[in-house]
């Protein structure tokens, strides 16, 4: 029937009404906070172009982790930034590497609390790209064993879960066969699988001092006009043994997280990346918009394409109106 016996308006009349018939439910348990941890103790560092996060020492971590979980945060995900960094990133295998630290005082001290270690090596290498160089690119299968030795490490520490962010071709068949055969056969592999070479991980690079030393990660990381390839990517992932898999960044790539949803049956995750957010904050900060009610839109759209899980340094901000 077509207007005026069909009034779509009738369903938006009350508060009450508008909220029983909302397709699209956002809630504290749908959001996992980025977490930086840095060597030191005491260290609080605020990350400039990321307003409200900082690089925090294990301890300061622990501290605001503690008041995380008091708000409503459930999960987080960790960023080491090292101490000493090596041509490899072997410094990320080691068991007192800075997110092995951090794992253990965290499930020390708040043992609900959900902890997923990234699992990459530009945070880790001298040159910042994601793994081993030879002849100037990135040498796909030795930097899968490193990302393997780095997994099976953060296992060993306590971590809930692993979470590749390399986009090297086969990188989760091989983590999950270690992980495998050291008895973490329990332990879930989140897949950075449809990640793309995105001009909004600047904010990024500056917290975790990640950015390339030479180059981009065009070899690497995903063509931002492809869509097909995610899907393509997304499949492989799944064959060796993700349990979730991801799509980076969120809102330039809503079609990529909706074709995904349709697609495969299997928890999707989106992350709401750092240029995303501070473009948010630096618009709030000139009064330029209602951040409130803008993050609630963002993270509500994440979810209506079809993300079960949404990664967002908003997710501090949100929590408590969820």
């Amino acid at each position: 029937m077509s207007f005026p016996t069909t009034r779509l308006r009738r369903l938006r009349q009350t508060p009450v009404l508008r909220n029983l018939v909302r397709e699209t439910i956002l809630t504290r348990d749908d959001l996992i906070m980025p977490l930086f941890v840095c060597p030191g103790t005491g260290v609080v560092n605020p990350i400039s172009s990321m307003p409200g996060n900082s690089q925090l020492s294990v301890d300061m971590l622990v501290e605001e982790c503690r008041r995380l979980y008091g708000i409503g945060i459930q999960a987080v995900l960790l960023f080491g930034i090292p101490e000493h960094k090596d041509e490899h990133g072997l410094v990320a295998c080691e068991h007192n590497g800075i997110v092995q630290q951090a794992v253990r005082a965290l499930k020390k001290a708040l043992p609900d609390l959900y902890v997923i270690a990234d699992v990459c090596n530009c945070e880790y290498t001298v040159h910042g790209h994601c793994g081993t160089i030879v002849d100037g690119d990135v040498h796909n299968d030795l930097t899968i064993e490193t990302l393997a030795r780095q997994s099976v490490s953060l296992a060993q520490e306590g971590v809930d879960m692993v979470a590749p962010s390399d986009m090297m071709d086969g990188r989760v068949g091989v983590i999950r066969k270690a992980l495998d055969e050291y008895g973490f056969y329990n332990l879930p592999i989140m897949a950075y699988s449809a990640k793309y070479a995105s001009s909004f991980y600047g904010p990024f690079r500056e917290a975790a001092e990640s950015a390339p030393k030479f180059g981009n990660r065009s070899t690497y990381q995903m063509d931002p006009a492809n869509g097909n390839e995610a899907l393509r990517e997304v499949a492989l992932d799944i064959e060796e043994g993700a349990d979730i898999v991801m799509v980076k960044p969120a809102l330039s790539y809503l079609d990529v997280i909706q074709r995904v949803k349709t697609t495969f049956n299997i928890p999707i995750a989106a992350y709401n990346v750092s240029g995303e957010y501070s473009m948010v904050k630096a618009a709030a900060a000139n009064g330029w918009i209602d951040e409130k009610r803008m993050v609630r839109e963002i993270l509500t759209s994440i979810k209506r394409a079809g993300s079960d899980i949404i990664i967002s340094y908003h997710a501090q901000d949100i929590v408590k109106e969820l």
